[in-house]
Formats: C-alpha cells, structure tokens, sequence
C-alpha cells in the first residue's frame, strides 16, 4: 500500500524500533542476510589479522571471516553447550587477535561473562553470531545486549523469520 518495496521502507523502520524495544537494546539494523550482517560488523569494529571463533558453526560463521580479509583462529568448544570455550584459548591466540566471533549454539548462550573478561583483558572487540538465540534471554536479559554486537538470521529456517534478511543488534 505504501508503494515502497525495499530500501529502508517504513515497515523496515518499524521492525527494527519494535524489535530494539523488544530485546532492550538501542538500535537493531536490517539487512539483506545474516552473512552481511557479520560483515558489516567486522567492517565497522576494524577486525583485522586474527579473529578467534568457534569451529562448530554454520559454515558462514568462518567464510565471512574470510571474505572479509581476516583469519579464524578456531577455540575448541565446550562439549555440554558446544559454544566456544574461549579459556581453551591461548595467551598467545588472544593477543594477536582483533576479535571474538562466539556463536550461541542452539539457543545455548555463550559464557558471556568470561568473553567480556577476556575482550576486555585483551582489548578485544566481540561480534556474537545469534543465529540461533533469538528470543533467549541470559540472567533475565536478550543475549543480544553483550558484545559489540549481535547479528541473525531471518533465514526461513530460524525460529522468527521473514523468509530472508538479517539484523545486527547493537547497543554502540
């Protein structure tokens, strides 16, 4: 009815003020899929070199590391959650990185305490892949609100879609 299919429509706009007020964040960013939406995250934190992230993932997860000019140092996972274990790291792999790329796998969230500890210690910047935690909430709060960012998919094959596009959640 509006006559305007794509580009930043007011539907658009709408969702993404509904769901910022939802899952309590400042700003929630649409975009085309959930693979962009990791790379305009990577672009607009300035990952570079290294970036520790999880082997037990999506494919995308790593390609889009790649696609962006960074290497994935993977960190072996935690076997009750199989999200990264980011103290299985090293003290090396920690300070040559740029970043942390952890995924909540299955709506299992990440010990996101330990994360912010370890960006923190190594200056670190943190883009959570929540492909699979939409709507999960951690100590009565959306896992969205940690790190620098997080990004999902609206992929047909997530809980809440919109047969494709993604979003980044962020409160920077």
């Amino acid at each position: 009815q509006s006559g305007w299919l794509t580009n930043r429509g007011v539907l658009v706009q709408e969702l993404e003020q509904r769901l910022a007020s939802y899952f309590g964040v400042k700003n929630v960013i649409a975009v085309a899929n959930g693979s962009l939406a990791l790379q305009v995250c990577y672009k607009a934190l300035g990952l570079t070199g290294k970036v520790l992230t999880t082997p037990f993932s999506f494919a995308a997860t790593a390609s889009t590391l790649r696609w962006e000019g960074t290497t994935p140092v993977f960190v072996d996972i935690c076997p009750k959650t199989f999200n990264m274990c980011i103290s299985k790291a090293s003290e090396l792999e920690l300070k040559e990185a740029s970043g942390i790329v952890p995924v909540h796998v299955f709506g299992n969230p990440c010990n996101v305490e330990l994360i912010e500890d370890m960006s923190r210690r190594y200056n670190l910047k943190v883009v959570y892949d929540a492909a699979h935690a939409f709507g999960v909430n951690y100590k009565g709060s959306s896992v969205f609100g940690y790190g620098d960012a997080s990004t999902v998919s609206f992929h047909a094959t997530k809980l809440f879609h919109c047969v494709e596009g993604g979003a980044i959640f962020t409160n920077d």
